[in-house]
């Protein structure tokens, strides 16, 4: 991160929280200044813009004092007063411990430079725009700051990964469905398993990160999910939508022991459909395409747009084309990621130990609707994939919502 250089151990340790809880993915807009905020977020009442958490004094938090800092990062407070929308994911930094968060603010206030910038505001109608509907909002779903400070002993990597994953990580954030009022619908396991069950965001599903088979992490271990947060890829998968930029700007900076308590966390967590059948690969659909017999239209796009890349066995290149067959993602009840990935394309993350950016082109101008459809039901349902059909209806709506999303900023 650029900002202004440091020997103090606690600026140190607040520079690697900082990456993180990955807030420069947010508080930095595109060919912005870092932490200079500025960038939209959508939200169902409009875009919500982030703010200038740099130290400058006039426009950024220069003037906040540690309890200010702590009541905008782990209570949804503002120095102003007012209650932060929960685009700020104050409810899962609620289980930040409060060393951390005086070392984030000495990061903040020594190590981040100051920019000039004023903050935006939302694009929100009133009556949306009113801000104490906010105070009941926090007041019913926002879990309590944690009180205890003690850290988890060292070698404890199952507690450290719990810490990093339901705290400044904040996956739920992304991965855990919301309620009616935009609420997470369990911000810790112990809330139930809807905690990290998998959410739809921006068009892309936010993946199950429970124990199921075959569309979670049951089929993984431990190092298939360290590589993923490392390097953007692994055996099984590759990171696509905004878990692009998770791995881009934060997982891929982090210790190699944070990554393996991290991992070592996510796979006690139990399955969402325990009695959800194994998966195993069915060669059929390849020597179907092998022989030139399959009649399947899904079949002969999929030969036509997919399978120099991913082979007609579905298994890809690892490392390079990631494996479709039993897949994760493929396998997931919701298809928004195979729709919207067949339509957009998408480009995996350069890291420090996987440069290359491997890209898929996005077939959006060139398949229809009902063929993007039948190719993506095909994906779906071959080589033991066992998810559901697509259809034309669920492609038109996700195609409107790609054309939003590329929309430029008024």
């Amino acid at each position: 991160m650029a900002g202004v250089k440091s020997s103090d151990p606690q600026v140190l340790r607040g520079e690697y929280l900082a990456r993180v809880g990955d807030c420069s993915a947010c508080h930095t807009a595109p060919g912005g200044k870092p932490f200079a905020g500025g960038l939209g977020i959508a939200s169902p009442i409009g875009a919500i813009y982030t703010t200038n958490i740099t130290p400058d004094k006039e426009t950024g938090i220069g003037n906040y004092t540690l309890e200010d800092f702590d009541n905008a990062v782990r209570h949804g407070v503002a120095k102003a007063g007012h209650v932060l929308y929960p685009a700020m994911p104050y409810t899962s930094f609620a289980y930040v411990k409060t060393d951390d968060v005086k070392a984030l603010y000495a990061y903040f206030m020594q190590g981040v430079a100051p920019v000039k910038q004023a903050n935006r505001d939302p694009d929100v109608a009133w009556p949306m725009s009113m801000r104490w509907p906010l105070s009941i909002w926090r007041k019913l779903f926002a879990p309590a700051p944690v009180a205890d400070n003690t850290p988890a002993p060292t070698g404890d990597k199952v507690s450290i990964g719990r810490y990093l994953v339901t705290g400044l990580g904040h996956c739920g954030a992304c991965h855990t469905p919301r309620g009616v009022a935009l609420q997470e619908k369990a911000t810790t396991n112990e809330d139930g398993t809807a905690f990290l069950s998998g959410a739809v965001l921006d068009g892309w599903l936010a993946r199950n990160l429970r124990g199921d088979k075959a569309d979670g992490l049951g089929s993984w271990s431990e190092q298939d999910i360290v590589d993923l947060l490392k390097t953007g890829r692994n055996s099984h998968n590759a990171s696509f939508g905004s878990m692009t930029d998770v791995v881009q700007h934060s997982t891929q900076y982090m210790t190699d022991d944070d990554l393996q308590a991290m991992a070592a966390y996510l796979k006690t967590l139990s399955p969402l459909r325990a009695d959800a059948p194994t998966l195993a690969y069915n060669d059929a659909a390849a020597k179907a395409m092998f022989d030139g017999t399959t009649k399947d239209p899904g079949a002969l796009l999929f030969v036509n747009n997919c399978a120099a890349c991913h082979r007609t066995s579905g298994k890809g290149y690892e490392g390079v084309f990631p494996s479709l067959a039993l897949n994760p993602s493929v396998n997931s009840p919701d298809p928004s990621s195979v729709i919207h990935i067949i339509l957009q394309g998408a480009q995996m993350p350069g890291t420090q130990t996987a440069p290359t950016r491997f890209a898929m082109p996005g077939f959006a101008d060139r398949l229809t609707n009902n063929e993007v459809a039948q190719l993506a039901t095909f994906v779906r349902q071959s080589w033991g994939n066992q998810a559901s059909a697509v259809n034309a209806d669920q492609v038109g709506k996700m195609r409107g919502q790609v054309h939003a999303l590329a929309a430029p900023a008024r």
